[in-house]
């Protein structure tokens, strides 16, 4: 089971192409040239999957997403440090006879990295938030596990905090129903936990994203099930709630607190319900929406956004039609586009995580259809800078 919203889609969008012979809009053309691609690397071919990727202090990158590594098709988290040329350096696994899986990582001021996912071969039983400290060679150092016994919980998102601790955002089953909430955790810097907040109402409402803001409090993006929109949630350094603002008709993956103050946060439209695009929202310092964008015309989701150096943004997703393929899209600061473009194999190819390079270009992270063995691939995607 993914955890990953790009990989919750994938079964719908097979269901809603199977039964709908969607008519395709018009999409407006590129204002400007497309960056091309500078290399490209795959790793592994047998159900890969790659959610995260960070440049790292010394110029090449660190990668993290799902194996599966047992004859009996469980899972692991997989850890893969390249060189400036995405070349692997080293990998590491962790995982044990269960389904293990990596979301996030993020390279720690020590050094070292911080990796967040979800286990089932550990902790209280069911499925339990993981959160997993290295050194700088991916050897681990500690881990801790947060749940309840036989629930589900996951965590979508990690941060080091200015504290040198970390706070997680995910999800965790209410007592007594199916029901999710979300989950907000900070911990100390070794992985203890200090505080916990919880969110939600009586359907399912999911944490997808999380971020430190310049108060030293949290910005929170997700979505509530009470009218299945985009849900913003500011609180204070100790997890009070501020205010929170929902957007409605359609989803949040993932927000950043911008240059002025305010927040971008990327996610989906959800209506109609055969035209599902990628939806950018600019909110004001008070969650106030400024201005919104939306983006295709197909079946199109976003797996998150970044502020440029510019004061534009890049948004990563894909695009469904007879495939799928990575597109990246750039705006200016008005979220106008300049550009998108696709890259991949057409035939399978989706994005998850992207990162403005020191070069001015860009880091992708998702996965592609191998050309080896026809199994899902890791794929690494560095693209040039804008011209």
């Amino acid at each position: 089971m993914r955890h990953r919203f790009t990989h919750y889609i994938f079964i719908f969008v097979g269901i809603v192409l199977a039964i709908s012979l969607v008519a395709c809009r018009g999409e407006q053309e590129p204002q400007g040239p497309v960056p091309a691609v500078q290399w490209s690397q795959t790793f592994g071919e047998n159900g890969d999957e790659g959610h995260s990727v960070q440049q790292t202090t010394d110029g090449g990158y660190i990668v993290c997403g799902i194996t599966d590594t047992h004859e009996a098709s469980y899972e692991d988290i997989w850890l893969i440090k390249t060189d400036a040329e995405g070349n692997k350096v080293w990998d590491k696994t962790f995982g044990g006879d269960g389904f293990d899986g990596g979301n996030v990582v993020q390279q720690t001021t020590d050094g070292g990295y911080i990796i967040c996912g979800y286990t089932s071969s550990y902790g209280s039983g069911g499925r339990d938030m993981w959160l997993i400290k290295t050194d700088a060679e991916g050897n681990k150092t500690w881990d801790k596990t947060f749940g309840q016994r036989y629930r589900t919980e996951v965590a979508n998102v990690v941060q080091q905090t200015t504290d040198g601790g970390y706070i997680l955002c995910g999800n965790i089953e209410s007592y007594g129903s199916d029901k999710k909430d979300i989950w907000l955790i900070k911990t100390d810097g070794d992985g203890n936990k200090v505080w916990d907040k919880t969110f939600g109402g009586v359907e399912n409402d999911e944490g997808r994203s999380v971020q430190q803001t310049e108060d030293g409090g949290y910005i929170v993006c997700g979505v509530t099930g009470e009218s299945f929109s985009a849900l913003l949630i500011k609180t204070d350094a100790n997890g009070g709630k501020l205010w929170d603002k929902i957007f409605e008709q359609g989803v949040g993956n993932a927000v950043q607190q911008t240059a002025d103050g305010g927040y971008v946060i990327c996610g989906n439209t959800s209506f109609p319900l055969v035209y599902i695009k990628i939806w950018l929202i600019k909110t004001d310092a008070n969650g106030n929406k400024i201005w919104n964008r939306e983006f295709g015309g197909r079946i199109t989701v976003s797996g998150a956004v970044q502020q440029t150096k510019d004061g534009g943004y890049i948004v990563c997703g894909c695009e469904y039609s007879s495939g799928s393929r990575i597109w990246l899209i750039k705006t200016d600061a008005n979220g106008d586009k300049l550009w998108d473009g696709k890259y991949g194999v057409k035939r399978w190819s989706s994005g998850g995580s992207i990162q403005q390079t020191t070069d001015s270009g860009f880091i992708v992270c998702g996965q592609t259809t191998s050309q080896r063995a026809g199994g899902e691939s890791i794929l690494l995607l560095k693209i040039a800078p804008e011209q």
